[in-house]
């Protein structure tokens, strides 16, 4: 047989699924960054841990891998309440970037804004 099929990386080994692995964790680091909703120069991680627990004989070695990410979280979602008093009772309505009913430039209109229940 020829020497250079025998050799191979560890990564080959498990019939490809140690690269399979590698390949669907950076497919989730790829998809982590490119998310406009984490932070962008935040580092990602990909960890993979060989794991090699020879038997008594020393001849046979059971192999595991893990492969493990540390992405970016979601950046958190911010806004603001006006909390007022409306016909004698408590109520807080989310802030809106312009009057409600008023065009935008772009040619949409402001909608009404989201009023928060309360519970008294």
């Amino acid at each position: 047989m020829d020497e250079e099929r025998l050799t191979k990386s560890i990564l080959d080994m498990a019939q490809g699924a140690i690269k399979s692995r590698v390949d669907r964790e950076m497919t989730r680091i790829v998809q982590n960054i490119i998310d406009p909703n984490t932070k962008a120069a935040k580092p990602r991680k990909l960890t993979l841990t060989l794991t090699f627990t020879p038997d008594a004989g020393r001849t046979l070695v059971a192999t595991k891998c893990e492969a493990k990410t540390s992405l970016q979280p979601a950046n958190p979602v911010t806004t603001s309440l006006y909390i007022g008093e409306y016909d004698g009772e408590v109520e807080a309505v989310e802030m809106t970037p312009q009057v409600p009913g008023q065009i935008a430039m772009d040619g949409t209109e402001q909608e009404q804004p989201a009023q928060l229940k309360l519970i008294v």
